[in-house]
């Protein structure tokens, strides 16, 4: 038995789950709705407010999609309860979030022209200092790829540590060359 997929996910209060026809899950609570269509094969069931998915048998497809379509579904109900949020920092001298108008995010990053960004549905971006972005969303899977695509404009380099990257992140230095005395 898979060790994620075999754990039930808990439907807080406020939030409603409908299985349809397919496994089409479909989840609403207070930050909005999502739907997925998740692997047919498997065995999803709502019993006592929470969400247990089965595997009809031990081949290695059933065993693999056992865990990801119980973690789908849990990133689904956290999503709608509480929201994503990813956090970017700019770090290089003059490199900033230009401006933030409507759902374009406009990055200078050192290039001889701004780098404009337009959010996907679902997913804003806001800008508290001049060097910091935050990407917030109900969709996990849209928020990662939102906040990676800001981050590959200007990836963080080892030898200045000069880039866009993730605010937990840490960037393995390298030094720098030595000359010949």
């Amino acid at each position: 038995m898979s060790r994620i997929g075999k754990l039930p996910v808990v439907v807080p209060a406020g939030v409603t789950v409908t299985i349809a026809e397919g496994n089409e899950v479909t989840v609403k609570g207070p930050k909005g709705e999502l739907s997925r269509k998740l692997a047919p094969d498997m065995n999803i069931a709502l019993e006592d407010g929470k969400i247990i998915v089965t595997r009809p048998n031990d081949l290695k497809r059933s065993k693999s999609l056992h865990g990801l379509t119980r973690s789908l579904i849990n990133n689904m109900v956290e999503g709608v309860t509480n929201g994503y949020t990813k956090k970017l920092e700019i770090v290089g001298t003059g490199w900033r979030v230009h401006s933030k108008e409507g759902n374009k995010l406009t990055l200078s990053l050192g290039y001889s022209h701004p780098v404009v960004m337009i959010d996907p549905d679902g997913v804003t971006s806001t800008s508290e200092a001049p060097t910091k972005i935050t990407v917030t969303g109900i969709d996990k899977e849209k928020v990662g790829q939102y906040a990676a695509e800001i981050r590959s404009k200007r990836p963080p380099e080892p030898y200045n540590g000069k880039g866009v990257k993730y605010a937990n992140e840490q960037i393995i230095r390298k030094a720098g060359k030595t000359g010949k005395k």
